[in-house]
């Protein structure tokens, strides 16, 4: 008997005994689904370098069959984000078939309006109506990439900032945001929403035109029924109480989506769960809360990441085991043992419910979900023995002639 089905055994048993009904908790783990992004494997780094790995993909097509082997091992991560002009091609047509063969699917599409020169001072909050139109134009085209590979997702963010006070009429560009999502609502095919992400500084410093959740939601709001909001983890200032933005989010019935990742001071390029898989927890928890309440909402979990120093899918994989395995433990935590405490104002109870569920060993419980899936009972050590990244070092020699890369 392995150790692992003999730690599930054991396990099974504790939460027998804790009263956790375990053939409902793998079947909720086994269909939780998180995307990763196509740029999360290649090259990629910051704006004072880009750090070459041996083995990074070079085009779509590398990225779909990186992104396909990280699927391969954890059993959850079907759909792949794209970026475009990134992965942009010539047949999506023929790329959705090309995911399909490789067992992933297209997720969610990220419309490109910070890179190009015209958009130094903004896209659609840009002065010039002609590079809002561009930018305009753009979302026109990923919303009919959407309706070629059968996304349901457009995800938004915008650079659009300033720099200085005086730079730039406020208002003036609040009112161009809103007409632009608007139009943008309007592009999308009928069965897809759009999600708006926020972010609190970075590239402008003195101010961002969608800086914090509160203005995403407006913005949402103002552009229409199938608008979201989407919380990125690396988008808050420090101490930010990222469970709470979720709670009123869930409540409002507007959250729409994540990127997960993590930081320790700015911006968002970590492997999620490598400084605070705690606050993974949590988020967890809130969304369990909300969904017990029946306004959990149809919510999409995404990977943002660009790993500089960690290989690219080693790093993907560990952030989708943090993500597992932060769901888990939420999935265990006694809510009437909770509610009890909070009603008799115990917040040491209370807060022990919690630590309860998130001491929980629950690699057991995955490694048998795992299994049931097909994929590895531990996905990083059965990459690593794969061969795999010794094949596409080999393979991925130099620069491939029409290859994009945001680095």
């Amino acid at each position: 008997m392995s150790d692992n089905v003999a730690g599930y055994e054991v396990l099974a048993e504790q939460l027998h005994e804790r009263g956790i009904d375990v053939e409902n908790l793998e079947a909720r783990l086994r269909e939780q689904v998180i995307e990763t992004p196509s740029w999360g494997y290649g090259n990629s780094g910051t704006r004072f370098g880009v750090f070459k790995q041996p083995g990074a993909a070079r085009d779509v097509h590398e990225r779909l069959a990186d992104a396909a082997k990280v699927h391969e091992v954890t059993g959850v991560c079907r759909p792949v984000a794209l970026h475009i002009p990134w992965d942009k091609v010539d047949d999506y047509d023929a790329l959705k078939a090309e995911a399909a063969e490789l067992g992933v699917v297209i997720g969610a599409i990220n419309p490109n309006v910070f890179q190009d020169p015209d958009y130094q001072f903004g896209s659609f909050g840009h002065r010039d109506g002609a590079v809002r139109d561009k930018a305009l134009q753009h979302m026109a085209e990923c919303a009919q990439i959407m309706q070629s590979t059968g996304s349901k997702l457009m995800s938004l963010w915008f650079a659009d900032g300033t720099n200085y006070a005086g730079q730039a009429d406020l208002i003036q560009r609040k009112q161009f945001f809103e007409e632009g999502l608007q139009q943008t609502h309007d592009l999308l095919p009928k069965d897809a929403r759009m999600l708006i992400e926020y972010k609190f500084f970075e590239p402008g410093f003195y101010h961002t035109d969608i800086a914090d959740w509160g203005l995403a939601l407006h913005f949402a709001r103002s552009a229409g029924e199938r608008a979201q909001v989407l919380v990125d983890l690396g988008h808050h200032a420090q101490g930010v109480n990222i469970e709470h933005i979720v709670a009123h989010l869930l409540d409002e019935q507007a959250l729409g989506g994540f990127h997960f990742n993590n930081r320790k001071y700015a911006d968002d390029d970590l492997t999620t769960g490598s400084v605070n898989l705690y606050e993974v927890f949590l988020i967890y928890h809130e969304i369990e809360n909300a969904t017990a309440r029946g306004r959990g909402g149809d919510i999409a979990y995404m990977i943002d990441q660009s790993h500089i120093v960690k290989p690219k899918v080693e790093a993907m994989i560990q952030s989708v085991l943090n993500i597992q395995t932060a769901y888990a433990r939420a999935l265990l935590v006694d809510r009437q043992a909770l509610a009890d405490a909070q009603s008799e104002a115990d917040t040491v109870l209370a807060e022990e419910v919690l630590r309860s569920a998130w001491d929980t060993d629950v690699r057991p419980l995955l490694a048998q979900v795992r299994t049931d899936l097909g994929a590895a009972e531990d996905p990083l050590a059965a990459y690593r023995s794969s061969g795999y990244f010794s094949r596409i070092a080999e393979q991925r020699q130099g620069e491939l002639e029409g290859g994009a890369s945001w680095g």
